[in-house]
């Protein structure tokens, strides 16, 4: 009867997460810019990547506080799936946001992001290191005041002529690209999912330079 007249009322039902449930639950967040002229744009395969995972899993986002969400079920597993609506610079707002609303240890953050110093299509795992001069990273750094946190690079390559950088990330994709972006998209999703199943070290291993 108690249980009728909390959910009539609206009342919550959840209670603190024990550290067992809190490791089963993880944030990836893929970087990008919202609007339309930004979808299939080189600086937005962190969108792309997670459109992708929502699409084969038959789940939708919803458009929350400082981005658009989805959740993913995976044995056990939840993936909380954010597109921040804070546009690339300001990434970092939307995460700390979300962890902390969630609380979700940071270990069990995954951001994913497009990468000038790798070979299109190239993919790679890291636990820590620097922005690169990535100004999505570079805000989720300032406002996590850490280093220390998992990305998930994904390659476009450094094919751009010299001055010409701002206009390559924000340019779209060749058709080229496009084709080849399928296989690596089915790929890219796998690595996400073993990253909450098997752990970021057992991930590293089977998929850094696939």
């Amino acid at each position: 009867m108690f249980k009728f007249f909390k959910k009539w009322f609206g009342f919550s039902d959840k209670t603190e997460l024990s550290e067992e449930d809190k490791m089963k639950k993880f944030l990836i967040v893929g970087l990008g810019n919202i609007g339309d002229k930004y979808t299939n744009t080189r600086h937005n395969i962190g969108f792309k990547i997670l459109d992708y995972l929502a699409e084969t899993n038959d789940i939708t986002f919803e458009t929350v506080k400082l981005g658009d969400v989805a959740t993913l079920k995976v044995k056990g597993r939840t993936l909380i799936l954010l597109k921040p609506s804070t546009f690339m610079n300001l990434s970092g707002k939307a995460i700390k946001y979300w962890l902390e609303k969630e609380k979700i240890p940071l270990e069990n953050l995954l951001v994913v992001t497009d990468d000038l110093n790798l070979p299109f299509g190239s993919l790679r795992l890291k636990t820590k290191g620097s922005d690169g001069g990535h100004n999505g990273l570079k805000d989720t750094q300032d406002k996590l005041q850490t280093v220390k946190y998992n990305r998930f690079r994904f390659g476009i390559s450094d094919e751009f002529s010299k001055g010409k950088q701002i206009d390559y990330v924000l340019g779209e994709w060749t058709d080229e690209e496009n084709t080849q972006l399928k296989e690596r998209l089915k790929i890219s999703a796998e690595l996400v999912k073993s990253f909450a199943l098997a752990g970021v070290n057992n991930t590293m291993n089977q998929f850094n330079g696939k």
